[in-house]
């Protein structure tokens, strides 16, 4: 055997696959002892041993203690087939270990693989020397690679499964968004600017608090970047996903406030019992504070803490005046009683329902007896607005369904329904001309 190309052959192994040399002359050695008891059919582990000089690559087998006169180039081809595969199997374990260490201390980290394919959707990627996959979960929705393409992710964990390693990644992490800033605004990285709160929906919006450790430091201008050059690179890196910087502020209600831009919030009432903000915009800031399917209050929600309910000044005000019209029929509750538990951010018969007597008791003064009468009165005044509604509810419904019918039947150029004509719910017959002109004007009360 020449002991020389051996060596240099481990040398590579070890730095190709970032084994310790040692690891594998060990590896050897007992590839070397199970070749031996195959060739004298021996069941005794301790029948043999094998000893490779690390520097030289001289090999000695001993046999009981004793030198064993046979070589290994005698062996045969079975004991050399054993030797073969205990070899690769634990030149194997051992890389596996080796992957498993490196890439447990990288979890959190930023990197940049090649896709591979995908496997039941989930995403394969190579990454250095290992395969690594992005479950479906993980990615952003509607993102869409080819084999080649380089993507960067971030390494979100790594578990040792059995006889294999596997690497989880992920572009829907919100630590994603994180890692994104430390590349992209060296303030971030530094810990000049810190990173306080984050909420996401990947591939849709994304709202980051942040904060500055210096008061000469701007935190939103500074992850904005000139022109917005910095946020600009993340948004493109994630595709066009929207990106809102908040500034952070200690006071959950400017933090609120701050979450729920760009709608201007005009009052804000926090209900510290039911974790919950009741939030007051003008009728024209409604949509806006709300956000398309909700979006913008349910990430302001995520990203504050608080439970945000968005309310018109008409809508505060009625839940005002029924919770004062309702409690103040229980003996022994004031006005000034009423005042005080809309002060602590309960604004309606329904906050009374879910709060129970022992709040009312120990912030009103009451007795329990009438405590317990407020929640009852307040769960059955909650039990008729609700029904009352979503009786407005279907009553909106019914008229949007009646005003797209109209609509239809308009472009259709047909009659329309009875019903829908103009004047009818006042007993007026519909008189409808035959051009589109007046019938539209008919449409609109014009005729």
């Amino acid at each position: 055997m020449n002991s020389t190309e051996m060596l240099r052959i481990l040398d590579s192994i070890s730095r190709d696959r970032k084994i310790e040399k040692s690891v594998l002359v060990k590896d050897l050695e007992q590839a070397m002892v199970s070749a031996a008891r195959k060739h004298f059919s021996t069941l005794d582990a301790e029948e043999f041993a094998c000893v490779v000089d690390p520097l030289s690559g001289q090999m000695s087998i001993t046999r009981h203690g004793q030198p064993l006169d046979l070589p290994p180039e005698a062996f045969g081809r079975i004991a050399a087939q054993t030797f073969k595969q205990v070899m690769i199997q634990r030149f194997r374990d051992d890389e596996r270990s080796s992957v498993f260490t490196e890439f447990s201390k990288r979890v959190g980290e930023l990197t940049t693989g090649v896709v591979q394919r995908y496997e039941g959707g989930s995403m394969v990627v190579t990454i250095d020397r290992a395969e690594a996959f992005m479950p479906r979960s993980e990615q952003i929705p509607g993102e869409q690679f080819q084999p080649g393409d380089r993507v960067r992710c971030l390494i979100l964990d790594v578990r040792d499964v059995g006889n294999q390693v596997k690497i989880v990644l992920s572009r829907g992490h919100p630590d994603f968004i994180k890692r994104l800033f430390e590349v992209e605004v060296p303030e971030v990285s530094e810990r000049i600017i810190d990173i306080k709160a984050m909420a996401r929906e990947p591939g849709y919006r994304t709202k980051v608090a942040v904060a500055s450790v210096d008061s000469k430091v701007d935190p939103v201008g500074a992850c904005v970047g000139v022109r917005g050059s910095r946020i600009k690179n993340i948004v493109d890196e994630l595709n066009g996903e929207k990106i809102d910087i908040v500034r952070w502020n200690e006071s959950s209600q400017i933090l609120i406030q701050n979450a729920l831009k760009p709608a201007e919030v005009k009052e804000i009432s926090l209900c510290f019992e039911l974790g919950r903000a009741t939030v007051v915009v003008g009728d024209d800031q409604l949509s806006l504070a709300i956000g398309k399917r909700g979006q913008n209050v349910r990430l302001a929600a995520r990203l504050t803490g608080w439970d945000v309910d968005i309310l018109t000044p008409e809508e505060f005000t009625k839940g005002l005046e029924i919770l004062s019209a309702t409690l103040q029929t229980v003996p022994g509750v004031t006005e000034e009683m009423v005042d005080k538990l809309a002060a602590l951010g309960m604004v309606s018969v329904f906050d009374i329902e879910e709060v129970g007597a022992d709040v009312l008791v120990t912030e009103l003064g009451i007795d329990a007896a009438s405590a317990e009468q407020c929640v009852e009165t307040s769960a059955r005044r909650a039990k008729e607005v609700a029904e009352q509604q979503q009786k407005d509810k279907e009553e909106q419904e019914r008229r949007r369904r009646e005003e797209e019918a109209a609509g239809r039947q308009l472009l259709e150029g047909g009659p329309l329904p009875e019903g829908n004509a103009p004047g009818a719910e006042a007993g007026v017959p519909p008189t409808l001309s035959g051009t589109d002109d007046q019938r539209a004007a008919d449409i609109l009360g014009q005729g």
